[in-house]
């Protein structure tokens, strides 16, 4: 077998290993969850496939963020550039740069989707909480809106921005993951998940900044 095959193959597993953990990690919580029943969901009969692909269940979960970080980054940062290179941005326009990208993204994944569940399991334990953070954090559209955003401070906005922010992860994490459950559910019809996402989209929008006054 080829060195290239054998990559392919390999890739394929991961990726079988990480929608299926995402699933139900999203559907049982992270502890209810063993790596042995995460293969064999997915099919694989190895014991330790989740050990020999990811070493462990932190990086497992590490791996699934980081790949929705990715997708809702290039999305992002899309929107981060249209806005021209201006110094400044009103509060309007850095919301909806952080809040619609993850949005659309939800909508990309389609229904059943379990990417928000998922993530609302993984923002209350800590470690992960904090690599989930970084992550976000991290990427070149955020640094990029807290630059241009940072000029309009004045002295003593970093702590109303710093609860601003928190707001708005909380709103944002948690009601992606009871939107995502009630299309799951069939509470919402399917046949209006995009229009039912980017109403939440909207709405989270202005609730932060009803919040933010």
């Amino acid at each position: 077998m080829s060195i290239s095959v054998e990559s392919t193959r390999s890739q394929l597993v991961r990726n079988k290993l990480m929608r299926t953990a995402e699933r139900l990690y999203a559907e049982y919580g992270l502890a209810s969850v063993s790596a042995r029943r995460i293969g064999v969901a997915a099919g694989q009969r190895n014991k330790s496939v989740v050990q020999y692909h990811f070493t462990n269940r932190d990086e497992l979960i590490k791996a699934i963020v980081t790949r929705h970080t990715v997708a809702i980054e290039q999305r992002r940062m899309a929107m981060v550039t249209a806005l021209g290179p201006t110094s400044g941005m009103t509060q309007d326009e850095r919301t909806t740069c952080l809040i619609m990208p993850t949005i659309e993204h939800h909508i990309d994944l389609g229904t059943p989707s379990w990417y928000a569940r998922f993530l609302a399991q993984v923002c209350v334990e800590p470690a992960l909480r904090e690599f989930t953070m970084r992550a976000h954090e991290d990427t070149p559209s955020i640094r990029l809106l807290n630059e241009r955003f940072r000029c309009q401070w004045r002295a003593g906005d970093l702590g109303v921005v710093v609860r601003w922010s928190v707001m708005l992860r909380q709103l944002a994490v948690h009601m992606c993951a009871e939107l995502e459950y009630d299309l799951a559910a069939g509470r919402v019809d399917t046949a209006e998940a995009d229009v039912s996402w980017r109403r939440l989209g909207e709405g989270l929008i202005a609730t932060v900044h009803g919040l933010g006054r």
